[in-house]
């Protein structure tokens, strides 16, 4: 069976080399079946079959039974799927805690800022980091303006958002799209959600010291291109333009 070149580098991109490939297709197209037979089937020499099932029973896309010889089968790509990504989120907790705990206090030590004020920020997953880190960072006031289709409130930062009203920080949320402002107050009572029409970007101010300019916006309507900054003057600015901005919204219905 020919695969597609895009699925054959979407595996790849998975982790699974061309020999796994062709014995997980292999067992997809014959169900059930033995190293020999699979090393048969896929072209996988018989030297290495048994490594390569074994890698693949490691990395959850095939199971096998106690029978002699042993028979292996395929789990649904749906299943090897989500145990890969169980596999890969518990990892990147783990790797996460081991390098936050020994890096974070050399960053916190630094009595020198080494880091630029203002940061372009391109790509819809870096700007969608970045606005993690600065909901993250938030201790005492948070203020997000979002005209049109605010595609940047994803599940995520809506999250992020319950847990900073849980917390009794105060946020205040302008948006443009009514669905969206309903769905966010109902979904957050806690956090103060206002309409305003003829908004011409949108943004985030943090404390007074983070900023974040949403500038464009990719063919899915989701910001693509954006300035951070914490310089102290333009956050407030920021800051002083979202409350003009509130003082002549409107709560909602």
């Amino acid at each position: 069976m020919e695969l597609a070149q895009k699925t054959v580098e979407a595996l790849q991109k998975l982790g699974l080399s061309d020999y796994e490939i062709k014995a997980y297709i292999s067992l997809l197209q014959y169900g059930a079946q033995t190293a020999a037979e699979v090393s048969r089937h896929s072209s996988v020499p018989y030297s290495k079959v048994y490594e390569v099932l074994g890698r693949l029973e490691t990395k959850g896309w095939v199971e096998s039974d106690v029978s002699r010889p042993s028979k292996y089968y395929p789990k649904s790509p749906d299943a090897a799927l989500q145990s890969f990504r169980l596999q890969r989120e518990n990892e990147y907790k783990m790797y996460e805690e081991i390098i936050a705990k020994e890096l974070m206090p050399i960053y916190e030590k630094r009595d020198i800022k080494e880091r630029p004020e203002v940061w372009i920020v391109k790509g819809e997953f870096n700007i969608y980091g970045k606005i993690s880190e600065m909901l993250s960072d938030t201790k005492q006031e948070l203020m997000v303006a979002l005209p049109g289709d605010p595609g940047s409130l994803s599940k995520g930062a809506i999250d992020q958002l319950k847990e900073l009203g849980a917390r009794g920080i105060s946020v205040s949320v302008l948006l443009s799209d009514v669905s969206m402002a309903t769905l966010v107050k109902s979904t957050i009572p806690q956090i103060q959600v206002r309409i305003r029409d003829g908004m011409f970007g949108g943004g985030l101010v943090c404390d007074a010291k983070q900023v974040m300019l949403l500038l464009g916006e990719s063919r899915e309507r989701n910001p693509n291109l954006a300035i951070w900054a914490d310089h102290p003057g333009l956050a407030m600015i920021a800051k002083s333009y979202f409350e003009s901005l509130w003082s002549t919204s409107r709560p909602l219905a």
